[in-house]
Formats: structure tokens, C-alpha cells, sequence
């Protein structure tokens, strides 16, 4: 399934996508979500968190504010959406910056089926096992290949593996798609980051895991271009982003694709 197919069946379904996500992008998120087409559900108590996943047609587990409470519900969450057959997206923020981060993200990729693991070069190297520098949330650097680090993550760690940067890498271990689309401006805006695997998300509801995880980052790439030629800056770029997403033609998103 394309680009294009993909978001189009996204709208026509409306998918609720379930985010366990951490309160500085929640609204961000939130409105990405329904900027896109789909439905979004902000549910971290470990009262309902079960209950609601077996609502979802994706779950989103996002580490980046994380405490004892939360992980547990990002656990339980996570396992009632395996039994359910509800499809997972890890986005390991901040993993390498801390012991907590690093071993929580690992946790979640032991103990819950992730079918797409979306992360930056440092966090996924840090998953994998290649040296990288983290500061804060932010990948400073490292070492490896973005490409190569894809694959190899795909393979070690037995998910889809979306490795976000200026030019972004999608593989499932055998499969492995690189995609230029994107603005610089995406990298000056808190959260976008975030965004995008919220978007993952929700294309993750209707499509299989490879072309869900491509679609996603042509759709959010696209859409920050859009939103970029509206933009005198950071904050306007901010606001133009969700415009660009809610405006979005699935008829014209395959021909814009720069996928290789």
C-alpha cells in the first residue's frame, strides 16, 4: 500500500490511535493526529489504559517524560494491544541520555511485541549497541551508517525500524527505504519528532508495518514542505504544520514521494 492509499484509507476509516505520551507534546500530538484524519485518545492511568488499547487501531508508547507510574501503564498497555492484535509504535525518546530512558526502552522492546520503532540516530543506536552521543533528547552523533543502523536495528531487535534525521531511513531488515522528503524547520520545532511517530501511528492502523512506517514520513516530510513555504519563522512553521497536514491530497502525495 502507498503513500497515497495509505491516507486515504486513514481518512475514510478514522482510526482511534491510543498515545501513551509525555505532557510537554501531548497537544501537539493530539492535534497532528486529527490534523491527519485520525481519531486521537490521550490515556496513561493504569485504570483504563487496557481498556482503551482494545479500542485503538494503534498504540503509541513515547518514553520521553517517564516515572514508575507511567512505564507500568506503557507496560500494560502494550500487552493488552498484543493480545488484542492492536499494532505498537516505540518512540525511545531521549534512550542514551540516561540509564532510566536507555533501560526503559529496552524493557518495552522485551517484554511487547513493537512493530515499528521510531527514533533518531543516537536513541536507535543506543538500542543496538553502537556508540552515539544523546544530549538531552537530541542526537548529537554517531557513528553508524543511518541506513546500515536501520537494518541492523530491524534485525537485532525484530521490528520496523524508521530512523529519523535530515533524510530519513525505513527497514524492516530486509527491506530498507531512504525518503528526502522534510524541511529544515522540522528540526527547530519542539516535538516534531514526537510528531511523527504519532503519525506513524495512525498510518499503522490501516497499512503493514514497512509501508506504514514510509508512508508516515512521506505524509509528515510533505507536509513540512507545505508548511515551510507558509512559514517567516520556527513559531508560524508551527502552526502552518498542522494546515499542511489537514490539507494533504492523497492523490498528489505518491508524485511527491522522494523515496529510493
Amino acid at each position: 500500500m502507498n503513500a497515497g492509499e495509505s491516507l486515504r484509507a486513514l481518512r475514510k476509516r478514522k482510526p482511534l490511535v491510543h498515545q501513551i505520551t509525555n505532557y510537554v507534546v501531548m497537544n501537539e500530538t493530539a492535534n497532528a493526529t486529527l490534523a491527519l484524519g485520525a481519531l486521537p485518545v490521550m490515556a496513561h492511568a493504569r485504570e483504563e489504559v487496557e481498556e482503551m488499547v482494545r479500542l485503538a487501531g494503534a498504540l503509541v508508547l513515547n518514553i520521553g517524560t517517564l516515572s514508575p507510574p507511567w512505564v507500568e501503564a506503557m507496560l500494560l498497555a502494550g500487552r493488552a494491544a498484543n493480545a488484542a492484535g492492536v499494532p505498537v509504535v516505540l518512540d525511545p525518546v531521549g534512550a542514551g541520555a540516561t540509564s532510566y530512558r536507555t533501560e526503559t526502552a529496552k524493557r518495552i522492546l522485551d517484554e511487547i511485541e513493537v512493530r515499528v520503532l521510531r527514533g533518531n540516530g543516537g536513541e536507535v543506536a543506543t538500542l543496538v549497541g553502537v556508540d552515539a552521543e544523546v544530549r538531552g533528547v537530541e542526537s548529537i552523533e554517531t557513528g553508524a551508517d543511518p541506513a546500515e543502523l536501520a537494518r541492523e536495528a530491524a534485525r537485532r531487535l525484530g521490528v520496523v525500524a524508521s530512523v529519523t534525521g535530515a533524510v530519513d531511513h525505513v527497514s524492516d531488515g530486509e527491506r530498507a527505504a531512504r525518503i528526502e522528503n522534510g524541511h529544515p524547520l522540522l528540526a527547530q520545532v519542539t516535538g516534531t519528532g514526537c510528531m511523527s511517530s504519532a503519525v506513524t501511528g495512525c498510518f499503522l492502523a490501516v497499512a503493514a508495518p514497512f509501508d506504514a512506517a514510509v508512508s508516515a514520513l512521506v505524509a509528515f516530510g510533505v507536509a513540512g514542505e507545505d508548511a515551510a513555504r507558509e512559514a517567516k519563522g520556527p513559531g508560524s512553521f508551527h502552526v502552518a504544520l498542522y494546515d499542511a497536514l489537514s490539507a494533504l491530497d492523497p492523490d498528489e502525495l505518491d508524485g511527491r514521494a522522494r523515496v529510493s
